[in-house]
């Protein structure tokens, strides 16, 4: 167990801004930050940060928090590894006690994946380091291809041994179960025949070098595994499979160390093997991802795109499979995202030029080199074409048909324009063959929903408005008026029942001064009101708990002691009317009222409208057992006469007109 003072040290010195800026791309926005969310698809950013708050909101998902519940949805983190994150990447010290067996039990399924999947990365390095088949043949082969010992540590590289199940047996007899060994795709299991109680177990990637790979925290996933021998059956190189930790369409090379550098350059370099990664990197370019061998998919390019807008391909000198890669650009163009490619010389491929040309010449090339993917996929194509004019007619809508993924309208007629001049050809036809393709996806589009509903049999229901629940909404504003302006001292105008001479009820004024949450606590209290939403009810007394015992109540010191469900509710309240913030209006000569100026004001309104709430629910109760009630009912008709005068003067108060 984590020491109680490890985290508070831990969320005393972790910055929200500064955390989550290592996996979103945050700009300021006022006060705030605003990036795209990293939880759903989406083109314009929703993801709202607090750095005075210390809270994040994603309005596209609805989920929010602190620090720790960040890292937790999005890192599929636990409590305890969350903290462990931050108290690493701030220099703390982790006091903790042994975990029990029964703690080691109670670790769930994706936990205990990652615990093998690091011991694995710790046994390969091991091996790589200090076996003499591991230095005799991995670290030869890493020598050879350039690597440095720092870099060989940086990336966690390592040598599984060439013996059937060495990995696996080291594995066990460190209490690690096979179980999770063979969820991981690290030990290949067979069952034995002969032997049903006892199957036969394989190390996965017997006699490969290896490459861990991270996720955006650092969290090893998986594995990358090159075979060293010319053994033609085997495949030369081996990934882990899919698994609950590791999902290769959503995953990036090299992404944990090159996301501060993306966001810092404004630019992604995107290129195919890990050895091409690791190479640049090495040589100083530290902005670059690889897709490992896969088609590159739209969740890895939505990695980037919380990182930057900007991404240059970069492409071998062999044109071969050129073609086929183009069809990745279309999904990056798909995703909004400004693309450039690269090509390097004929032999030459990322990793070979960069071991072979210094950090200087090697920006020099990648600056003069990249071009803009139209110019790149006109002279490309254009050469495939010739002097075939039907060619020369596929590849216009080849090039269109790109231009057309561009969501943005403006972009696209820019390429357009592009398009013309490079293809000689005139605008007109380009935009009219970019309206008919418009034309066949919506067609196409409606289609496949028709197929759909018809095989479904979908029947379609206009959902009917939501009706506002009035209570919940003003519960959910008193939890807000205590969290913003709990201890601050205001003057209230408290309202006395009186009867008047004429023996008519009347509300007289009188002032008072306190604090927001004694005059709300004193409200509530002598009305006999308690919260009916339990999250609410719950926070509530511990807001006013808190209050009445500190003189400096913070509100991220307060919300770091509580559970995960209660911060995500606190940073919905909280970080709503953060989205609507009117920024600059003072330059136009425009001041709006701040909010702080009518606290007083805004908690006797709220209080006021509960009041009348409740008394029209009571009414409602009253009225109901008159009509149920055959017998005298003048008791209860002269309670309700007196609700109804007590409801018109709190309405007069608030300035409502009743019908």
């Amino acid at each position: 167990m984590i020491s109680k003072s490890t985290i508070d040290k831990v969320y005393e010195s972790a910055r929200l801004e500064e955390v989550i800026g290592d996996f979103v791309q945050l700009k300021k926005s006022g006060s705030n930050f605003k990036g795209l969310s990293p939880f759903s698809d989406e083109r314009t950013p929703s993801f709202m940060v607090s750095p005075v708050k210390q809270i994040w909101k994603d309005f596209s998902s609805g989920k929010g928090g602190n620090v720790v519940a960040f890292l937790m949805e999005h890192e599929h983190f636990t409590y305890p590894e969350a903290i462990k994150y931050l108290a690493r990447k701030y220099n703390i010290e982790i006091e903790e006690t042994e975990r029990t067996n029964e703690q080691k039990q109670e670790a769930n399924e994706r936990e205990s994946m990652y615990l093998v999947s690091e011991f694995a990365q710790k046994h390969f390095a091991q091996m790589l380091w200090e076996s003499e088949l591991g230095k005799a043949i991995g670290m030869t082969y890493f020598k050879e291809r350039g690597f440095t010992d720092e870099t060989i540590k940086k990336f966690g590289l390592g040598y599984c041994l060439d013996q059937w199940d060495g990995f696996t047996t080291a594995a066990l007899d460190k209490g690690y179960k096979l179980h999770y060994l063979e969820k991981t795709g690290l030990t290949i299991v067979k069952e034995d025949v002969n032997n049903p109680n006892n199957p036969r177990k394989f190390d996965r990637f017997k006699g490969r070098v290896m490459f861990p790979i991270q996720s955006m925290s650092g969290r090893v996933l998986g594995f990358g595994g090159r075979i060293l021998t010319n053994d033609k059956k085997a495949a030369k190189y081996l990934n882990s499979p899919e698994s609950d930790i590791y999902h290769k369409s959503k995953v990036l090379y090299g992404i944990y160390h090159a996301k501060q550098a993306i966001a810092k350059e404004d630019n992604c370099y995107l290129v195919e093997g890990y050895t091409d990664v690791i190479q640049f990197y090495q040589r100083g370019i530290h902005n670059v991802v690889a897709s490992s061998g896969t088609a590159l998919t739209p969740e890895q390019i939505r990695l980037i795109n919380r990182l930057t807008k900007n991404i240059t391909v970069l492409f071998d000198g062999d044109a071969a499979g050129l073609r086929a890669s183009l069809r990745g650009i279309d999904l990056i163009l798909e995703q909004g995202m400004n693309v450039k490619v690269c090509t390097f010389p004929e032999g030459e491929d990322p990793d070979s030029f960069a071991k072979n040309n210094d950090l200087e010449e090697l920006n020099r090339y990648l600056q003069g080199n990249s071009k803009d993917f139209i110019q790149f996929k006109a002279s490309l194509l254009v050469k495939e074409a010739a002097n075939d004019p039907i060619k020369r007619a596929d590849t216009v809508r080849d090039i269109v048909h790109s231009i057309s993924k561009i969501p943005d309208r403006i972009q696209k007629e820019i390429y357009i324009q592009e398009c013309a001049q490079i293809m000689n050809i005139s605008e007109a036809v380009l935009f009219n063959t970019l309206a008919q393709i418009g034309k066949k996806d919506i067609a196409d589009a409606a289609k496949k929903v028709k197929q759909e509903q018809q095989a479904f049999e979908v029947v379609k229901n206009e959902p009917l408005p939501q009706k506002v629940d009035v209570q919940y909404e003003l519960e959910r504003k008193i939890i807000e008026l205590l969290l913003l302006y709990g201890n601050r001292q205001e003057n209230f105008e408290d309202l006395i029942l009186k009867e008047n001479d004429q023996g008519d009820l009347v509300l007289e004024p009188e002032s008072m001064e306190a604090k927001v949450f004694e005059k709300i606590y004193l409200d509530l209290q002598d009305d006999e009101i308690e919260l009916t939403n339990p999250n609410f009810k719950n926070i509530y007394y511990k807001l006013i708990e808190e209050l009445n015992q500190k003189q400096d109540f913070a509100v991220n010191t307060f919300i770091a002691e509580l559970d995960q469900e209660m911060v995500t509710e606190i940073s919905s309240i909280l970080m709503e009317e953060e989205k609507y913030t009117l920024h600059k209006w003072e330059s136009k000569d425009i001041y709006p009222k701040e909010k702080e100026v009518g606290v007083s004001q805004l908690v006797s309104e709220t209080i006021l409208t509960l009041r009348c709430y409740l008394i029209k629910k009571r009414m409602e109760v009253l009225q109901n057992s008159t009509e149920e009630r055959t017998a005298d009912n003048t008791e209860t008709l002269e309670e309700i006469m007196n609700y109804l005068q007590l409801n018109k003067l709190l309405n007069k108060k608030l300035n409502r007109v009743l019908s």
